[in-house]
């Protein structure tokens, strides 16, 4: 996880290759793990995204410590979605600093989602991340920063492709809304860990990779001789969620 490496011009910074799947702009977050850093004080308001490697939550005010802060999915674990009684839905979990990402040591954050959406935003998380380790990486690692250009990302990383990733499609009628346009910016330097759209031998640095996944998981959702790509779909809404250690548990 690093601080502050993902945002330029009062918008978001991705990877070259990396995709938007679920955008909201209502969105609060806390840090409940005491530190002397002010960057984790307080409750913070703004937008997240989940994306194809990561979750970026992005602040509303330009005078936050926090102005963007990434979740790779290599860098979380026990995160949960949280049903309570009274009061909003929201996701929990811990994140682990990489190294050189502008702190140090793990954090506690909670999520919530004043106007909805936390139990499908925290479905779709773990689904991603469990179709992202399916590369093998477990350790964060280290914080790389883009050497190169940025310019505004090309349309394709706004959203996803219309049928999705291995058969599974992200939840865009609980999130219909898309980043607004000139706000999705994009560097040379492609993603230093796996997403849920990267394929063996192809590596997702030009807008042509993005019809290459597509095209991959359109093949794997239906050939019944890989089963290990079939479509799973998530839990029914009285179904508890799973927690994030079982979603992302490799079959044996």
């Amino acid at each position: 996880m690093s601080l502050n490496t993902a945002h330029i011009n009062g918008g978001v910074l991705i990877h070259n290759g990396e995709c938007i799947l679920v955008f909201s702009d209502k969105v609060t977050i806390e840090w409940l793990e005491s530190t002397n850093d002010p960057a984790f004080k307080g409750t913070k308001k703004g937008r997240i995204y989940l994306t194809t490697h990561r979750m970026i939550f992005n602040s509303s005010s330009n005078d936050d410590k926090m102005l963007s802060f990434s979740f790779p999915f290599v860098t979380l674990s026990n995160v949960e979605i949280e049903q309570p009684v009274f009061g909003a839905n929201f996701i929990k979990g811990m994140v682990v600093a990489q190294q050189n990402g502008n702190w140090q040591g793990r954090q506690t954050f909670k999520l919530t989602f004043k106007h909805g959406g936390a139990i499908e935003f925290g479905q779709a998380m773990l689904k991603a991340a469990s179709l992202a380790r399916r590369n093998g990486q477990n350790a964060p690692p280290p914080y790389v920063p883009s050497m190169g250009q940025s310019y505004p990302a090309p349309p394709p990383a706004y959203a996803p492709p219309p049928n999705g990733y291995y058969g599974w499609v992200p939840p865009s009628n609980v999130f219909p809304d898309h980043p607004p346009q000139n706000s999705v910016y994009m560097s040379d330097a492609p993603p230093p860990y796996p997403g849920i759209n990267q394929q063996q031998g192809v590596t997702p640095n030009t807008p042509g990779a993005f019809a290459k996944a597509a095209e991959a998981a359109q093949s794997a959702y239906y050939d019944p001789n890989q089963p290990q790509m079939a479509y799973v779909p998530p839990p029914a809404y009285y179904e508890n969620p799973p927690t994030y250690d079982e979603a992302t548990k490799k079959s044996q």
